[in-house]
């Protein structure tokens, strides 16, 4: 029987493996990024609706304001010139006072839904102009892609939706729409406003819904459409080695790593051994690791300062000791051994550590 062999390169080439950092991070600085716009109009409206909830009276007030201008005060007022800017400065006024509160829940409403999508992202990539934005193909390809019929669909299920919920809060207070002719301005004007308010927040909160249920979706499409071969991985892998910045950052972080290594391990030193202000050397001596005393920590100058610092905080023993910690410094290396010209004046100092210990 002859077995099929398979060469795996042909499939390296599959997106199969999930966006580095580098390729988010690259991906957000163009604009990409996973975000619902049903979310964003959700908050929007929701802005909106409770700032009517909070201020009705207010809107209700403006309101009659404009009715009393319009049918009471100016009804006999003949048209000139001077009358028609008085009116006009008048209803501009109040048409202000009752839109700019609005206007500013609106746009709050959407910057915290995008800041709560997206974080701060600033990018005027999505402003560039691109030759594909306007290629007949590509927009062929778009209107007809599984993403459009998606977004079709759910169109289809927010109208409906939110259709339903507006006939059952209608038919809920259908007696109260029908004597509505029955009553005055102002109770009129109460009982619609209430109407509109408690409609538009339960719709608000519909959409809040969907659009959670939308951004899982548009995160899963977004990481899929993020999604990278193994040749990606590896060649984006060499083009940062070949970056002089981010080797740089990378030997940085790694210096910054070995020096919090080595600076924890100045605790479980017996001695430091001290210029005494350049140099610093600290020894340790464990027999079930070497049978030499080694080396757990040096530096000199600002690092020297450092492990002195540290030794003190943890009342490590220091030993001043000009040409032996000079020495030592130049000719040993992070977890060796000391070399045997150097064991009996290191033997001479633990001696002394010790019996100052007491242990021995």
């Amino acid at each position: 029987m002859e077995w099929l062999s398979l060469d795996l390169q042909y499939f390296s080439g599959e997106k199969t493996e999930k966006a580095t950092p580098k390729k988010k991070q690259d991906a957000r600085k163009k604009g990409q990024v996973a975000k619902s716009q049903d979310i964003n109009t959700a908050f929007v409206l929701l802005a909106v609706f409770f700032l009517l909830f909070l201020m009705g009276d207010y809107m209700k007030g403006i309101i009659l304001q404009v009715y009393e201008i319009a049918f009471v005060q100016y009804i006999g007022m003949p048209l000139t010139e001077a009358s028609i800017q008085v009116i006009f400065i008048q209803m501009l006024e109040l048409c202000a006072k009752l839109l700019i509160p609005v206007m500013a829940a609106a746009m709050i409403g959407g910057v915290v839904a995008n800041y709560i999508q997206v974080g701060f992202l600033y990018t005027t990539e999505t402003l560039q102009f691109k030759l594909s934005k306007i290629n007949p193909v590509q927009g062929f390809k778009r209107i007809f892609s599984w993403r459009a019929i998606v977004e079709f669909l759910k169109s289809i299920l927010k109208i409906s939706l939110v259709g339903v919920l507006v006939f059952l809060v209608i038919r809920s207070r259908i007696t109260e729409i029908l004597i509505l002719s029955q009553k005055s301005i102002g109770a009129a004007l109460g009982t619609l406003a209430d109407l509109v308010v408690k409609v538009g927040l339960l719709a608000s909160l519909l959409l809040l819904l969907l659009g959670i249920l939308d951004y899982l979706y548009q995160k899963y499409d977004h990481e899929k459409n993020l999604r990278m071969s193994k040749q990606d991985i590896k060649d984006e892998y060499k083009n940062i080695e070949g970056d002089p910045l981010i080797k740089s950052k990378i030997k940085q972080r790694q210096r910054e790593m070995a020096m919090q290594r080595m600076m924890a391990e100045v605790p479980n030193a017996d001695v430091v051994i001290t210029n005494p202000t350049h140099y610093a050397i600290a020894i340790k001596y464990d027999e079930s690791k070497m049978d030499a005393p080694f080396v757990v920590a040096k530096g000199v100058d600002f690092i020297a300062q450092k492990i002195k610092f540290v030794a003190k905080e943890n009342d490590i023993v220091m030993v001043e000791n000009r040409p032996l910690a000079r020495a030592l410094y130049d000719q040993t290396e992070l977890g060796q051994g000391i070399p045997e010209d150097f064991f009996k004046a290191i033997a001479e100092i633990l001696a002394f550590v010790y019996k100052s210990k007491g242990k021995i």
